[in-house]
């Protein structure tokens, strides 16, 4: 049974904006993020928060820093990221996860969780030029 499920995937000409949501439980210290897998490319971190009960700590790739932000509604139990100026090199199949961190190394979000973690099925973003 999958806890997490994404939403908010769709088509959107370059330039555009779209926001996906994930819902479901995820733990304190651990990571909540998206990941991103485009035809014929390897898994790719997007954009992670490493949850804590102050202030979480955001976590961007380099291809999308500026463009995307991660936050989340915690009452709602929902995980945002907040998509703008796509390109179409942001298609992909997007991926919501709950994972245990680190989030990052050396201040660079990693491609794929270090330790165990729970997925999304997924929501196809598509960007045309």
């Amino acid at each position: 049974q999958d806890q997490l499920k994404e939403s908010g995937g769709g088509s959107v000409q370059a330039g555009g904006s779209l926001t996906l949501s994930c819902s479901g439980p995820a733990p304190i210290n651990f990571c909540w993020g998206w990941f991103r897998r485009a035809p014929g490319k390897e898994l790719e971190g997007v954009a992670s928060l490493f949850l804590r009960t102050g202030t979480d700590t955001p976590y961007y790739s380099s291809s999308v820093k500026g463009r995307f932000t991660i936050s989340r509604d915690i009452p709602k139990n929902t995980l945002y990221l907040q998509m703008n100026a796509l390109k179409p090199e942001d298609t992909a199949l997007y991926y919501c996860a709950a994972y245990q961190g680190p989030c990052a190394r050396n201040g660079e979000l990693l491609d794929r969780p270090a330790g165990s973690s729970e997925w999304g099925q997924g929501t196809q973003v598509t960007v045309s030029s």
